[in-house]
């Protein structure tokens, strides 16, 4: 269990596409990490970046997507770390090895969990309304994305929650399809906004949407739900 104090950072870099006994080498590292014991570790997959060959590897080009830098990176004890770097070093035989101290402030405790885990949760059932909104990825608000403005302004109403889909396929009004091409990244696909509130909420928040919005569709129902909360400790 990782603890609250002085611990190492561990952070490899390597190619997507680098291989390790017949799979690829980061996830390899990831379930040597997972036996051993690490308290957790985080593989991110980067936009573009080049290395000591000196070639740009990039997601707009499909035949240099295939070279992208993985970026793995985990926390533990110094002792733990040790232990560790042998085999990491014997496994990364292209790619960089780079160890950090670092402070842990704060540890998730796993017993809590199990703790919280166990409390009873409380069954909230009613009626309520549905909104959905449906707009373009590219619809713009001063500057900002529309859809990212709406829910803003919703959470300053106080409305219970909001959800934000991206489509991948779709047609409005207008008639034209926007769809996601594998060697094209589409800068209008449809999204649509779910928000599920109150009547009388959900009329105030219809006003202030209507005021962000150009072009786009709203839509309410009826609905009924039903709500799962965990009860809290005493």
């Amino acid at each position: 269990m990782l603890n609250k104090g002085a611990a190492k950072k561990v952070i490899i870099y390597v190619n997507e596409d680098t291989q390790y006994h017949f799979q690829p080498l980061y996830q390899a590292i990831l379930t040597y990490l997972m036996n051993k014991g690490v308290a957790g570790a985080t593989a991110t997959r980067a936009m573009a970046g080049f290395g000591p060959h000196q070639v740009m590897h990039t997601t707009k080009i499909e035949i240099l997507s295939e070279h992208l830098p993985i970026r793995i990176e985990f926390v533990d004890s110094a002792e733990t770390i040790d232990a560790l770097l042998p085999t990491l070093y014997d496994m990364v035989s292209d790619g960089l090895i780079e160890v950090q101290d670092t402070i842990v402030v704060k540890a998730a405790m796993k017993e809590r969990a199990q703790l919280e885990a166990k409390r009873p949760h409380e069954k909230q059932q009613g009626k309520a309304r549905m909104m959905r909104i449906f707009l373009g990825e590219a619809d713009q608000w001063n500057g900002e994305p529309l859809y990212d403005a709406i829910v803003k302004q919703l959470r300053m109403m106080e409305i219970s929650g909001a959800t934000v889909y991206r489509g991948i396929l779709g047609y409005g009004a207008k008639g034209h399809t926007h769809k996601q091409r594998f060697l094209h990244i589409s800068r209008d696909l449809p999204v649509m906004i779910t928000v599920v509130d109150s009547e009388e909420k959900l009329q105030q928040a219809l006003e202030k949407i209507e005021s962000l919005m150009t072009d786009g569709l709203i839509v309410t129902s009826d609905v009924d739900f039903i709500r799962l909360v965990q009860a809290q400790p005493i």
